[in-house]
C-alpha cells in the first residue's frame, strides 16, 4: 500500500539522540539556490544518508540514474556530526505538485524536527527578481522577532517589501508551521535571475550560513562554479549585443 508521505530511517541510524541539532532545508526552488547550498555542504562535509521520504504529492514520475536504473522520486536526510555540531540536511528530488502537497509534506519535515529534538531549522532558497544580478544579496524572514539581529549581524538584508509575494513552497511554510511547535526557524534567500542555476547567489548563501551555524565549509569549488556561470553570462550578453549591431546594420 502506498502511503500519502512515508519516512524511513535508514537500520545504520540507531541512535537518534541526537546533542542540540540544527536542520537544513534545501529542496529544489527558484535557482536551485538551496539546494545548491545544501548539496554542496553534505558533499564538503561528508554527511552520512540517515532516511528517505516518499510521496503521492512528488510529481509521477520515476528518476533515470545513469546506468539507465529507475527509482522512485525522494527527498533524504543527511547528517552531519563533528566537534559537538549535530546537522541534518534535507535535501531531495522534488517538492509538492499541490497546495495541500506542500502544507502536508512541510508539516511531516517539521514532525521530523520535532523526533530529532531539533532546535533551529534553516530553510534556503531563492529571491527571484527577474534579471541579472550582480552581487545578489542574501534576504532574510524569522519565525521569532529575536532571531532578526543575531541574523542581520551576519549580512542578511531584511526588506519589508521583499519578498513582495511571500516565501512559497517549504522554505516558507516550515517557518510558520515550525513557530506553532515552538522551533526557531530562519530564512535565508539568495538574490538571483530566476533564470538560471545561480552559483554565485548559492555561495553568497552559504557564506552567511556558516557563520550562522559556526560551522566552516570551503566554498571554493562552488565559487569556482558560480565564476564559471558568470563567464558563461557575459558570452551570452555579448552573443545578444552582437545580434542588436548586425540588426542595427541592416536597418
Amino acid at each position: 500500500m502506498i502511503e500519502d508521505i512515508t519516512v524511513r530511517y535508514l537500520d545504520s541510524f540507531t541512535d537518534k539522540k541526537l546533542d542540540n541539532p540544527i536542520l537544513i532545508e534545501g529542496l529544489p526552488g527558484i535557482g536551485q539556490v538551496g539546494k545548491l547550498v545544501a548539496e554542496y555542504m553534505i558533499h564538503i562535509l561528508e554527511a552520512e544518508k540517515i532516511g528517505e521520504i516518499h510521496s503521492l504529492y512528488f510529481p509521477p514520475q520515476v528518476i533515470l540514474e545513469e546506468n539507465g536504473l529507475v527509482r522512485l522520486a525522494r527527498n533524504e536526510l543527511f547528517l552531519y556530526q563533528s566537534g559537538g555540531k549535530d546537522i541534518i540536511f534535507l535535501v531531495g528530488d522534488h517538492q509538492s505538485t499541490s497546495n495541500e502537497g506542500h502544507y502536508l509534506l512541510a508539516d511531516c519535515y517539521c514532525d521530523i524536527a520535532e523526533e530529532l529534538k531539533v532546535k533551529r531549522i534553516y530553510t534556503l532558497g531563492g529571491f527571484g527578481v527577474g534579471h541579472l544580478v550582480n552581487g545578489p544579496r542574501v534576504l532574510g524572514a524569522v519565525n521569532r522577532i529575536d532571531l532578526r539581529e543575531e541574523v542581520m549581524a551576519a549580512g542578511v538584508t531584511f526588506d519589508r517589501d521583499e519578498p513582495g509575494g511571500g516565501i512559497i513552497g517549504a522554505a516558507g511554510l516550515i517557518l510558520g508551521l515550525s513557530a506553532q511547535r515552538g522551533i526557531d526557524a530562519v530564512c535565508l534567500m539568495g538574490e538571483t535571475s530566476g533564470y538560471l542555476v545561480d552559483p554565485m547567489s548559492a555561495a553568497n548563501v552559504l557564506a552567511i550560513l556558516s557563520k550562522l551555524i559556526d560551522v566552516p565549509v570551503d566554498p571554493t569549488k562552488l565559487n569556482d562554479r558560480a565564476a564559471e556561470m558568470e563567464k558563461a553570462i557575459e558570452s551570452m550578453v555579448e552573443s545578444e549585443k552582437g545580434k542588436d549591431e548586425e540588426l542595427n546594420y541592416i536597418g
